[in-house]
């Protein structure tokens, strides 16, 4: 089930010369807490137990486990019980360039049977379960002010208008597809819960952020066994602890990747230093009006990447070099990568010029 264009929000166009790129290094991984509901909203309230209240006892204790951790920044979109609207959670996150968004819920069904933990990304729901579930969560959109204007008309209740929510979270999908995995597979395998599966449905708080997400469903309040173990302080700190293993173990499997890049890139930024009153290459991989986080799987795994601006539109670039025949390697390895209308773009001093003067110049 997949859902993902790729870089649908590029445009691949030239653009007159411009200034030197900048690099950006993040030192730590940040990840944003949402716990679901809170305030006037009390979530579901199977068995007379509050999900607002499970919810935040659990995103607490994830954490103050990662807050132990160094290279971990966490910040939460509420830490005590408070009504927050679900566009401020996803502001909450983009405002600190997260690496991850983690929105943890309690589920409820009708049959007091069900039970079992389950993980979310943003997508078209393949059944009517699904889209329950979704409605359940954005049916919170009622209590806010001027929630017609603020969410574009959404009706949580129209199947239809589920569609218009996924195309601003397809370009982290493999991501967020990759965290929930890892989440449910320690859900299943450490706690031995029930396994609900990674599943995709239409989440508003999803929608909006601009980073790898995902919606937890941590197990059903309507079934009282299950109920009475989210409750529970021993519950409470288990469900945390897999929820925090399968956060250290993406977090793990892409700062190999993200160190590899960002060592490389301060090499790279060191050669242009040299460079800079001579002639050099990049490949120009995409331009947006979206400023993207240079980080290798936001770019299909391609590392060594830069970033320029040029009025309203970011570039964004895959290697740097002065030899000619290596810029066209990249080139190739770009294309088979999947970016179809790479380039080899030139630049003296910084600024912008064709390839052709590149050429001419450098046989001079």
């Amino acid at each position: 089930m997949r859902f993902l264009i790729g870089f649908s929000f590029f445009c691949f166009t030239l653009i007159f010369p411009f200034n030197v790129f900048s690099q950006e290094i993040d030192e730590k991984f940040t990840v944003v807490l949402d716990a679901g509901h809170g305030g006037k909203d009390p979530g579901n309230t199977g068995n007379g137990y509050y999900e607002k209240n499970i919810s935040l006892a659990i995103s607490l204790l994830v954490g103050l486990e990662l807050e132990k951790y160094k290279d971990i920044k966490v910040i939460y979109t509420r830490k005590k019980d408070v009504f927050v609207d679900l566009y401020k959670r996803a502001e909450i996150a983009n405002k600190a360039k997260a690496d991850l968004f983690i929105s943890i819920h309690c589920d409820a069904f009708e049959n007091s049977n069900a039970y079992g933990a389950g993980t979310f990304v943003l997508g078209l729901h393949a059944n009517q379960r699904n889209f329950e579930i979704a409605k359940k969560e954005n049916s919170v959109i009622f209590e806010e002010d001027n929630y017609e204007q603020k969410y574009d008309g959404f009706d949580p209740n129209s199947p239809e208008s589920v569609i218009s929510l996924v195309l601003m979270q397809e370009d982290y999908l493999d991501q967020s597809i990759i965290i929930a995995d890892l989440i449910q597979k320690a859900f299943v395998t450490d706690l031995k819960r029930k396994n609900r599966t990674v599943k995709q449905a239409g989440f508003i708080v999803l929608k909006y952020t601009f980073m790898p997400s995902v919606l937890v469903e941590t197990g059903f309040l309507t079934n009282k066994k299950e109920g009475a173990y989210l409750k529970s302080i021993n519950g409470q700190k288990e469900i945390s602890s897999s929820i925090v293993k399968g956060i250290l173990d993406y977090k793990n499997k892409f700062n190999n990747v993200q160190n590899i890049g960002q060592s490389n890139s301060v090499k790279q930024r060191s050669d242009s230093d040299k460079l800079i009153d001579n002639y050099f290459l990049k490949i120009q991989i995409a331009s947006s009006k979206k400023r993207i986080p240079l980080k290798s799987y936001n770019f299909k795994g391609l590392k060594d990447l830069t970033r320029s601006k040029f009025g309203d539109l970011y570039k964004y670039y895959y290697k740097n070099t002065s030899d000619y025949a290596k810029a066209k390697e990249y080139l190739f390895n770009a294309k088979k990568t999947g970016f179809s209308d790479a380039m080899i773009v030139a630049f003296k001093n910084g600024n912008r010029i064709t390839l052709k003067d590149y050429l001419s110049s450098v046989k001079n």
